[in-house]
């Protein structure tokens, strides 16, 4: 703990300092922020463009979707999924049927029947 003397001693020295000057909660962000968020390769696709891309566009090697209904979750590999259900097939209608062939929250209400997808990346 320093003693009273030293922490005066602190307090002028940093009273003399010019403050470094920080930026505005609003204030725009500088371009190399924006440069740097664009060429990370996580910013390439957002998770509804990769719901909507066909199989034989996606370049991930395991695709994965979760229920946030019965938190089960189910991987496939695309080689696998293009195999069973074609390349021209939507990423979210096999996802969509992966979950419902197994789905084990069954009502005999279709409208609360079957698993509600969450998409993931692996």
């Amino acid at each position: 703990m320093p003693t009273p003397k030293q922490m005066e001693k602190l307090a002028a020295e940093a009273a003399r300092r010019p403050a470094s000057p920080a930026a505005a909660p609003d204030a725009p962000l500088p371009a190399e922020y924006w440069e740097s968020v664009l060429k990370d390769p996580r910013a390439g696709t957002t998770g509804a463009e990769m719901r909507q891309r066909r199989l034989s566009e996606i370049q991930r090697h395991v695709l994965r979707v979760s229920c946030r209904r019965c938190e089960r979750t189910v991987e496939i590999q695309t080689a696998d999924a293009v195999r069973l259900y074609g390349g021209n097939a939507v990423w979210k209608d096999v996802a969509q049927r992966l979950l419902d062939n197994t789905c084990q929250q069954r009502t005999g209400r279709h409208e609360e029947d079957g698993c509600w997808p969450a998409f993931e990346t692996p």
